[in-house]
């Protein structure tokens, strides 16, 4: 008998059985929190009158913490009442168990619907933990969304359309952190940031694969080299990512079509998707951008973040 074999397995399951049980008892929490903020609302006359407070969750929270512990303290009763105010026309939350309540306490303090779903759809597509999650919110993830995409974010599963899309995984700015002081020549920094850029896409969990960097296509006896090529199995598609140190002009525009021409001749199989390129500038072009809104090309910027500045500011 291989007892060290044994021993591992006995522990396998020991950890598998604690993880099961670790999510059910959070869902149960979570549902449990979702009824006490419900019959608090109702409790205090229903939720218009709820959201100004009274008396009674200061007098309860003070009895339920004698009783039950620090979790039912006025704070945490304030909040459960929120979660009930907040949620209370979806059940697709209460249900995801991946979520805890130190999530929901973070994602709690946002007012605005369509703010708080998006990081609620963050932490759900990247099992993002809570200590992830504050970075998400540190980085001003949402405010870094494209315009067009902050106004109707719908919580995953209750999408119309449940497909992907590029706006909804990348942002503008997305930030590049970099030692301030170091001093690269264009060329080094092009590959520093062109290298950080692959780690970012990779790091988005949503259905990034890298093909490649300085991708080599070959076609009609003519080279093209693609900064960053990536695919996309949510999406179905090869993307084609190319970085631009200045301004996006037109000819970027035509360079960048001409690589996904280039890429559906060559690469693209019947059943994918017409590849969509991305171009990642120092600074967008407004008009430039109006150009290019009816065409498969996303358009975003990067930012140099000094990384003693961002320690210092911490």
């Amino acid at each position: 008998m291989d007892y060290f074999d044994k021993i591992r397995n006995i522990i396998e399951e020991k950890e598998v059985n604690d993880r099961v049980r670790y999510l059910e008892s959070n869902k149960e929490t979570i549902k449990t929190y979702f009824e006490i903020g419900k019959l608090l609302t109702e409790a205090q006359g229903g939720e218009k009158r709820a959201k100004y407070g009274d008396n009674l969750i200061k007098e309860w929270s003070v009895k339920l913490s004698k009783e039950y512990g620090k979790n039912y303290s006025r704070r945490n009763l304030e909040l459960m009442r929120r979660f009930y105010v907040l949620f209370r026309k979806t059940n697709t939350v209460c249900s995801q168990s991946n979520l805890s309540w130190s999530h929901y306490r973070y994602l709690l303090k946002f007012d605005d619907e369509n703010e708080r779903n998006y990081y609620i759809n963050r932490c759900i597509e990247n099992n993002l933990s809570v200590r992830g999650l504050i970075n998400e919110i540190k980085a001003d993830s949402f405010n870094r969304l494209s315009y067009a995409d902050k106004k109707n974010i719908k919580l995953i599963g209750e999408r119309e359309n449940k497909e992907l899309r590029i706006e909804d995984m990348l942002h503008d700015p997305i930030i590049i952190n970099i030692d301030e002081e170091e001093k690269l020549s264009e060329k080094v920094l092009k590959k520093y940031i062109l290298k950080e850029l692959e780690k970012v896409f990779l790091e988005l969990g949503t259905g990034f694969t890298f093909v490649g960097s300085e991708y080599k296509v070959m076609y009609n006896d003519k080279n093209y080299f693609i900064d960053l090529l990536f695919f996309n199995y949510k999406l179905n598609r090869f993307m084609a990512c190319e970085l631009k140190k200045t301004q996006v002009t037109a000819k970027d525009i035509g360079q960048t079509l001409n690589y996904m021409k280039v890429i559906d001749r060559t690469l693209k199989e019947l059943h994918h998707n017409k590849t969509m390129g991305i171009i990642i500038s120092r600074k967008n072009n407004k008009l430039i951008l109006e150009y290019v809104s009816d065409l498969d090309i996303f358009l975003t910027t990067y930012k140099l973040n000094k990384v003693k500045e961002t320690v210092n500011a911490g």
